[in-house]
């Protein structure tokens, strides 16, 4: 949301983990997915793309599969990847999304997103 649903920011990523981490929290893991490594199109825009890799080598951001098939990319469903490790770490979703159809898919994940789902926002550069 940092973009203006105009821009990937990678800055708010950024913001927003540098907001936990000086807060004490260490153990943070960022999921985007790999096509966001690629040279951005004029209608997907992305700016600080080396914000990306520069988390990527600190082990916070973790890149989801994406692969190309008959020219058309395929991609994982990425929310199951952020609900699932959370789940089993004992941690938090930092997220605005509500994830629904994960919440039918697992008993066990309906409890934990109701109630370690947290949603932000930003004031320009403030998270």
């Amino acid at each position: 949301s940092h973009g203006d649903k105009e821009v990937f920011s990678c800055r708010g990523i950024l913001l927003a983990v540098q907001w936990f981490w000086d807060r004490g929290h260490k153990d943070i893991t960022v999921f985007v997915p790999s096509w966001r490594k690629e040279q951005p199109r004029p209608d997907v825009l992305i700016t600080d793309q080396y914000i990306l890799r520069d988390l990527e080598k600190k082990k916070i951001l973790v890149f989801t599969p994406s692969r190309r098939v008959g020219g058309k990319r395929v991609v994982c469903y990425d929310d199951r990847f952020i609900v699932k490790l959370a789940h089993e770490s004992d941690g938090i979703v930092v997220s605005n999304d509500t994830y629904r159809d994960l919440q039918n898919e697992r008993p066990e994940w309906k409890k934990f997103i109701e109630e370690r789902l947290l949603m932000y926002s930003f004031v320009n550069d403030k998270y």
